[in-house]
């Protein structure tokens, strides 16, 4: 699966995604310039653009899956709340004209929970208005072994025409399907994310002289827990099977 990924800080939700699903990056798009060479460090051999605003059909290659993170600051319960309205938050629509432009079979989104009441039905909105179904539901860091919280909203969109037409099924009247009950509480199953972690790393919090400090704590601040997304692309494997017996 070629995989490519928007707001792709230090790249926790590739990392987690590519082993799940034996997925290949391709490309990357992130703004801050510490992190890009976290990026190139672990993936010399993808490509890699700064502007999600300045990217899109004619410079980005086609994907079976587009995956990232938006800015949460606006569905933070920190700060005014102002959802996809606040200017970073509102990013999300540039995320949603890649996904027209591109058309992938499938789509990852993460955020905070407040998304939640904070600018879901504007995400679930848009995906919807470009053929696409999705599922969503929390799941922290401690629920795959972590000894920290860490909460985050996953969404798994998919489009089942693209479906239809690479899987070869036949033409169907779309209707609305619940999912199964043993995907509900998928992302939630410990099993999935692996045992406790012996040890968290120190980023030195309190030392002087830890080179690039800021820039470190704000990278891990802002990244996915790898573990997560490899919970996340299990469950997008489950969901790819049941769309294949239905």
């Amino acid at each position: 699966m070629r995989m490519g990924s928007l707001f792709s800080g230090i790249g926790g939700l590739e990392l987690g995604l590519e082993a799940a699903l034996g997925a290949e990056t391709i490309w990357q798009v992130e703004n801050n310039a510490y992190a890009r060479r976290v990026l190139e460090k672990h993936w010399p051999n993808t490509k890699r653009y700064e502007d999600v605003g300045e990217v899109g059909r004619r410079s980005l290659e086609p994907v079976e899956l587009i995956c990232g993170g938006f800015p949460c600051q606006g569905a933070s319960n920190a700060g005014k709340r102002k959802g996809l309205e606040d200017e970073r938050s509102g990013l999300w629509f540039e995320y949603a004209r890649i996904i027209c432009e591109l058309e992938p079979r499938w789509v990852v989104v993460e955020n905070v929970p407040g998304l939640s009441s904070r600018g879901l039905d504007q995400v679930l909105g848009s995906l919807a208005s470009l053929g696409y179904s999705a599922a969503w539901d929390c799941l922290s860091a401690a629920a795959v072994g972590a000894f920290h919280v860490r909460d985050r909203l996953f969404i798994v969109a998919w489009k089942e025409m693209a479906d239809a037409h690479l899987e070869g099924l036949e033409e169907r009247e779309s209707e609305r399907r619940s999912l199964p009950p043993k995907l509900s509480s998928a992302m939630r199953a410990r099993g999935e994310g692996g045992a406790h972690w012996f040890t968290e790393p120190n980023v030195g919090r309190v030392a002087n002289g830890v080179p690039s400090r800021v820039d470190r704590l704000r990278c891990l601040g802002n990244a996915v827990v790898p573990q997560c997304s490899y919970v996340i692309g299990m469950w997008l494997l489950q969901i790819k099977q049941w769309l294949e017996e239905q």
